[in-house]
């Protein structure tokens, strides 16, 4: 019997979010260098893709390409950037067969021109779909996205359109890049680390978290089906007891 069967699509978390670790690792235990992993962990993103809209989840984030990750070897970068171009080649068509539509979140800007016209072309050929939102973070980082939302609200209330005292928490939110979407109600991490690195700080306020020691490139439908049955465990208290719920 499949995970699927045990979970209640009556409480599904409308946003789950992914940090894809491990790459490196799997590529090593392999015997190759760590572009290896890289490449052989796009059967993951199908398979994590395919299970959320399987389940009818409305949104997931998946943690591509950090800030941090610019500072990794000039060959290493390369070969990703290469690799995200080729993977929106090759996967465009399932989307728009999946009705998935693609998102991005992050420092667009900062990715070689070719790839970001590759990028906004993918997102506006997917932009009529309905189903699964597909958020892929490249060159994000959350503490990059704090300072800037603070920045442009701080311009704001410098040029008077905007009173300091008018700030609240969800005002806040709305300077964020994922100001469209509803903050992740469970993040999964692979590899078997236990941290967050850097990834929507803000939005995982009360964020369930599962972690796997599964190595990305090894993370399939049943993986992800698993981390839903965990968070389905769950009871979800928001700093309220457990009478009050």
């Amino acid at each position: 019997m499949s995970l699927i069967d045990k979970i209640d699509r009556n409480r599904l978390p409308a946003h789950v979010a992914i940090i894809m670790d491990g790459n490196g690792r799997w590529a090593q235990q392999q015997g190759k260098p760590r572009v290896f992993g890289h490449q052989n962990a796009v059967a993951a993103v199908r398979a994590a893709t395919e299970a959320a809209a399987e389940l009818g989840i409305q949104y997931l984030t998946l943690y591509a390409f950090s800030t941090e990750n610019w500072h990794r070897p000039r060959v290493e970068i390369e070969a990703l950037m290469k690799l995200l171009s080729a993977t929106i080649d090759a996967e465009i068509d399932t989307l728009l067969k999946n009705n998935i539509q693609f998102q991005t979140i992050g420092d667009i800007g900062l990715l070689p021109a070719p790839l970001q016209v590759k990028i906004n072309a993918a997102k506006q050929r997917t932009e009529h779909c309905t189903g699964l939102k597909l958020v892929v973070a490249l060159s994000y980082s959350s503490r990059w996205e704090i300072v800037k939302a603070a920045k442009e609200f701080a311009s704001q209330c410098a040029d008077g359109s905007k009173d300091p005292a008018s700030l609240t928490a969800d005002g806040f939110a709305s300077y964020l890049n994922t100001s469209s979407m509803p903050d992740p109600e469970l993040l999964i991490r692979t590899s078997g680390e236990y941290r967050i690195s850097n990834f929507l700080l803000w939005q995982i306020a009360y964020t369930e978290l599962h972690f796997t020691k599964v190595l990305w490139p090894d993370f399939s439908k049943e993986d992800f089906f698993r981390a839903i049955v965990d968070f389905q465990s769950r009871e979800r208290r928001f700093g309220m007891t457990s009478e009050q719920l």
